[in-house]
């Protein structure tokens, strides 16, 4: 219901039981004022440059006049909303400095200021009186209709002149009329929103833009897949703990009565079979220890990424390199994403690259951090779409991919054959607590 505007709702069945038929008269009959304060400024600040050019004083009334869109652009993106009730855009830019002059050249510079200015002159020297005009006949014609009665009424029953040209001499006649004008009340205010529609439409096409919605939605998209990833996050974290209080202490708890009865129990098969389930138990607790650990490293969210990426390395089947210092504490989203990105390819380099050695680099620059993960081996990985890719078989790399673009980040594979296999990743972060 939030982004219902007056065109979606002609196509519902209540529509004329609705309040858009009115909002829609609303904003054609607020048109008109605002029409003729822009027809009466374009007009005075014409005249008064063209006059006081003579002194030169003129020149910058008539370049000013080049911004009388700008308010009447305000002015309408704010009356848009009596017919939409999404809140319409404002296209234009913040100037990067303070001041009025910064402030008029950005405007200058902008495509948005001229439409503005076109819309404004289209406005001032007609749109407002064809408002007028759809108003006064579908409006305007059944009301006057309606008052038929009344107004042989206050002629003294004589006659009346219906829509200024037919004469009503009888109270019959005259409550056709009205009658006739209750009919076609529904249909002129139908009328009124289909005609609302088309003008806020070409007022939001000028004032704000088809890229101005575009952008809404990307930005929409860009938050919910942020929400998405959060709300992952948060089922990690819930798992991880379920794990950690759960399954894990009842595997220490089976390992230990295993160990204990094995102790207890004599030589011989029992015995042996005790020792093997102990063994057993130990392994699946090591295996769900390294699953926690994975889900959600403890390092990480203890000492850092700087930590976490050594820990990663040390873990590493292939030997690795780390080359991160001076991190600080980042964003816990920022530190998440990386990590899982470098934990992700190291495994990667292990399974598919027959590499002999890894490296992995991380730093802050330029208000962003950037990790690269390299490998000596033999190339050939690729990033397929739809969450799959990688050297024969699948990187898992491209669902870490949108992780990392739902913060704003970028991630990159070069990865030509015969190698090196180079996998970077540019997050925008600033750290939140500096180290040392």
């Amino acid at each position: 219901m939030s982004t219902r505007n007056v065109r979606q709702a002609l196509y519902q069945p209540g529509y004329l039981r609705s309040a858009w038929p009115w909002r829609a008269v609303l904003y054609l009959m607020s048109s008109a004022p605002v029409g003729a304060l822009a027809l009466l400024g374009i007009v005075v600040f014409a005249l008064v440059g063209g006059v006081l050019t003579i002194v030169v004083i003129g020149l910058p009334v008539l370049v000013a006049l080049g911004l009388a869109g700008v308010p009447v652009g305000a002015i309408e993106r704010r009356r848009l909303r009596l017919v939409d009730n999404s809140p319409a855009r404002n296209p234009h830019s913040a100037p990067d400095e303070p001041g009025l002059l910064a402030w008029a050249r950005v405007r200058y510079q902008e495509r948005t200021t001229w439409y503005e200015l076109a819309y404004t002159v289209l406005f001032a020297f007609g749109l407002w009186m064809a408002d007028a005009l759809a108003l006064l006949g579908a409006l305007g014609a059944p009301l006057a209709m309606m008052a038929t009665p009344i107004l042989l009424a206050l002629d003294g029953g004589g006659q009346a002149q219906a829509l200024k040209y037919w004469s009503v001499t009888s109270y019959p006649e005259a409550s056709a009329w009205s009658l006739a004008g209750v009919l076609l009340l529904p249909v002129g205010l139908y009328c009124l929103g289909v005609f609302a529609a088309l003008r806020s439409a070409f007022a939001h096409l000028l004032l704000v833009g088809p890229e101005g919605e575009l952008r809404e939605e990307l930005g929409e998209v860009a938050r919910s897949r942020a929400r998405l990833v959060h709300a992952f996050e948060a089922e990690r974290r819930r798992i991880e703990r379920d794990l950690h209080d759960g399954a894990q202490q009842r595997l220490v708890a089976l390992t230990m009565t295993l160990g204990l009865a094995r102790l207890d129990a004599p030589p011989g098969p029992l015995a042996d079979q005790l020792a093997k389930a102990h063994g057993e138990a130990g392994k699946v607790l090591a295996e769900l220890r390294e699953l926690i650990h994975g889900i959600h490293p403890q390092v990480l969210a203890d000492r850092g990424l700087e930590a976490a990426l050594g820990d990663a390395a040390d873990r590493s089947p292939v030997p690795v390199l780390v080359n991160a210092s001076g991190l600080g504490r980042l964003p816990e989203p920022v530190e998440k994403a990386a990590y899982f990105v470098v934990c992700e390819a190291l495994a990667n380099v292990a399974k598919h690259s027959a590499a002999g050695l890894a490296e992995v680099g991380a730093e802050i620059r330029e208000g962003s951090l950037f990790v690269s993960v390299l490998d000596d081996g033999v190339g050939g990985a690729v990033l397929l779409p739809g969450g799959s890719g990688g050297r024969a078989g699948g990187s898992g790399l491209t669902g870490l991919s949108d992780r990392v673009a739902a913060l704003d980040g970028t991630l990159r594979l070069s990865s030509p054959p015969g190698g090196p296999t180079i996998l970077s990743v540019e997050i925008p972060c600033e750290p939140i607590e500096v180290f040392g």
